[in-house]
Order: structure tokens, then C-alpha cells, then sequence
């Protein structure tokens, strides 16, 4: 079964990019505010990967500094002008890049919060690894995101969906088992939480701390 790959992300979610918040907006709204919630428990400065359109933006407290990024320049348009509309001074800087290979130093970050992310990068540890990269120790990496279920109908759907999913940009069938390990391979990460989120347990809010 082939994988998603990077052309293939970019060029679905620049497609997607006019109509995401309409389509997508209240699908994800509580994971997305929710990790806005930890992020700005923390405070400081942090980075948002797939930042998307800048839906999230201008729910972070004015008083958080924020890093924005993504792969789709069609929805980095969007947000640079919603930072313009909301006189989003906070925003330090939005830019195209890739996940996997951030362009910046080690521990720049009190937080980084990927919404919705993981399932849609092509090397999903290669590119938590670096989110750990550029966390300061101490630091928190904030995930929501779809884990698939280990058995049953829904298991059986997101097996039957999943190349549809990989020609929109995701992948469905993501396992949980991955994530731990990750966590082991990695060995300088704690799970500190992982919070079921609506729609009906879809999607799970994952928190870990940095050695």
C-alpha cells in the first residue's frame, strides 16, 4: 500500500486551501482550541506547525509569541492576512517549510503545537523528532491528532478509506503503537497526557514533556 509523500501534501492542501476553514473549521474547533489552551498555559514563544490559514492565530493570547508554518504557501496567504486583519502583533514571522526539517536552532521554543499534523507528514518520527529538536528542555510538544482504531468497524472503514485519504493529504490508519514507539526509540520525552477529543473520540490531544 503506498504511502502519502510530500508533493502530494503540498499540492492537496494548496487545493484545499479557499474552502479549509469552511470545510474544516468546527470539525476540528475543539482540538484546536484545546491545544491553544496548554500552549498558552505555558506562555512564551511558540512555534505552530502546519499553521494552515491562520485559523487558530487569533484565538493564542496576544501575549504568546508565535512561529507559523507550513508546506502549502496557498494557505500561508490566507494567514499572513489574517495576521493583517487582527493586527496579530504577536505573530513574529509565518513561513513555508517543511516539518521534518525545521529552519531553526535547537531549543527555540517553550512549546510546539502541531494541529492535525502527523498523519499528513510522509516520515511522521523524523518529524517529531525534530519538534523535540527545537524544544527547549522543559518544553512541551502539543499534538492533536486522528490515532486509528486497533480493531472493530472503524478500523475496518479507515482501512477501506485510506487511499482516498492519502490523494487528500492524510493518512487514516495511523496506530497509536507508533507514537509509543516513538517515544521509546526517542528516550528524551515523557508522556504527559493523552485527552480524547470530539468527534467521538476520533482524535486524541497528546501531550509530552521535553528532558
Amino acid at each position: 500500500m503506498g504511502d502519502i509523500n510530500l508533493t502530494g501534501v503540498t499540492k492537496a492542501y494548496d487545493r484545499w486551501a479557499p474552502i479549509y476553514d469552511l470545510v474544516f473549521g468546527k470539525v476540528f474547533d475543539e482540538g484546536r482550541r484545546s491545544t491553544i489552551a496548554e500552549a498558552d498555559r505555558i506562555g512564551g514563544r511558540v512555534l505552530d506547525v502546519g499553521v494552515g490559514t491562520g485559523l487558530s492565530l487569533s484565538d493564542y493570547s496576544r501575549s504568546t509569541r508565535l512561529c507559523g508554518v507550513d508546506i502549502s504557501e496557498g494557505m500561508l496567504r490566507k494567514a499572513k492576512q489574517r495576521v493583517r486583519e487582527f493586527g496579530l502583533t504577536n505573530v513574529e514571522t509565518l513561513a513555508v517549510m517543511d516539518a521534518k526539517q525545521l529552519a531553526f536552532a535547537d531549543a527555540s521554543f517553550d512549546a510546539v503545537v502541531a494541529q492535525y499534523v502527523i498523519t499528513a507528514v510522509p516520515d511522521p518520527e523524523a518529524t517529531l523528532d525534530d519538534f523535540i529538536r527545537v524544544l527547549k528542555p522543559g518544553g512541551e510538544l502539543i499534538l492533536v491528532n486522528h490515532i486509528g482504531a486497533e480493531s472493530g468497524p472503524r478500523r475496518a472503514f479507515e482501512l477501506a478509506f485510506a487511499p482516498l485519504a492519502r490523494r487528500l493529504g492524510w493518512r487514516p490508519e495511523f496506530p497509536w503503537e507508533r507514537m509509543v514507539n516513538w517515544a521509546r526509540k526517542h528516550g528524551g520525552v515523557t508522556l504527559t497526557e493523552r485527552r480524547p477529543m470530539p468527534p467521538m473520540g476520533h482524535f486524541s490531544l497528546i501531550r509530552y514533556r521535553k528532558s
